[in-house]
């Protein structure tokens, strides 16, 4: 599979001394939906402005389709859409009006206009104003604008930003589909860790300006099983807590639970059987699901975490 975006060793600085990117070595393969994942101020968006050209190269260096974007600025862009924090519309424009004036400017013909409103899903309401579109409708529109001249890559930032449920599942559908239909390689920018998983196929996770983890979405589950946790729910927690040690170093006490891991059940059953014996009622035993969020959190909050161990 070829890469359509590689960075080397981008750092970044806002002022002096403050790193607000450090080495960040993102690489993007063809046809990948990428989602990329941090908390606000991770870097995020400073790195996708690098990537567009909207902020000057500092330290590092960019490659998208295999070709240098100091060197191929012009020729990289004509190939890119992106969608880079507010959608910039015309309000008392329809949605038609507002594609017929990028339609003009990147040559391209009217039948494309009706193209990308199928695709988005607003052929219906291209002739509705768009000050009374829904933000997700906007968003939608947005994203039409940047598919007008059929992009090979696409970069979205934080697109479901302040959007409501049927919305977010909305732009997620758009998402998924586009990387499916036209072949277009999508990178998209987030801090909403459920949608990303439910739509990436790869992902990045940056936090303080380092990336903390890259991979495909497999290799994520791969890290976030390693971690399952069972909990126990008893009727004299420090007790058992003391005899779930003898089977388990890492038992620990969360809120009401015991917390064991969960990645040896015969040892389970021996700790259940124990905890009987001794007069103390186990209530519930269950496979806690170690969701993304979770596994963001861990590495996050690490220092100096390293995504090879």
């Amino acid at each position: 599979m070829n890469n359509i975006i590689i960075t080397e060793d981008l750092c970044y600085e806002f002022a002096k001394g403050t790193a607000v990117l450090k080495n960040v070595n993102l690489i993007v393969p063809e046809g990948a939906v990428y989602g990329f994942l941090g908390p606000n101020g991770a870097g995020k968006t400073t790195t996708l402005r690098l990537l567009l050209g909207l902020l000057r190269m500092q330290k590092g260096s960019v490659k998208i389709f295999g070709n240098s974007f100091a060197q191929n600025r012009i020729s990289i862009l004509k190939q890119t859409g992106s969608l880079i924090e507010q959608p910039s519309l015309y309000p008392h424009l329809t949605g038609s009006e507002n594609l017929d004036v990028y339609r003009i400017i990147y040559g391209c013909t009217k039948q494309r206009v009706e193209e990308v409103l199928k695709l988005v899903k607003l052929d219906d309401a291209r002739g509705k104003l768009v000050k009374a579109y829904s933000l997700g409708m906007k968003q939608r529109l947005s994203i039409a604008l940047a598919l007008l001249h059929k992009p090979k890559l696409l970069i979205l930032d934080e697109p479901t930003n302040g959007l409501d449920p049927q919305g977010i599942i909305e732009i997620r559908e758009l998402i998924t589909s586009l990387a499916k239909d036209t072949g277009v390689t999508v990178l998209v920018s987030s801090h909403n860790l459920s949608e990303v998983e439910k739509t990436a196929t790869h992902v990045g996770i940056i936090n303080k300006g380092s990336l903390l983890f890259q991979g495909n979405i497999e290799e994520l589950q791969k890290m976030k099983a390693k971690n399952k946790k069972v909990m126990i729910c008893t009727s004299d927690n420090d007790a058992s807590l003391g005899i779930a040690k003898r089977f388990f170093a890492d038992a620990e006490i969360k809120g009401e639970e015991i917390l064991i891991s969960a990645d040896d059940k015969d040892k389970i059953a021996l700790l259940n059987e124990e905890l009987v014996h001794g007069g103390i009622g186990v209530y519930e035993i269950s496979t806690m699901k170690n969701n993304l969020e979770d596994l963001f959190i861990e590495l996050t909050t690490k220092d100096n975490a390293d995504i090879n161990n």
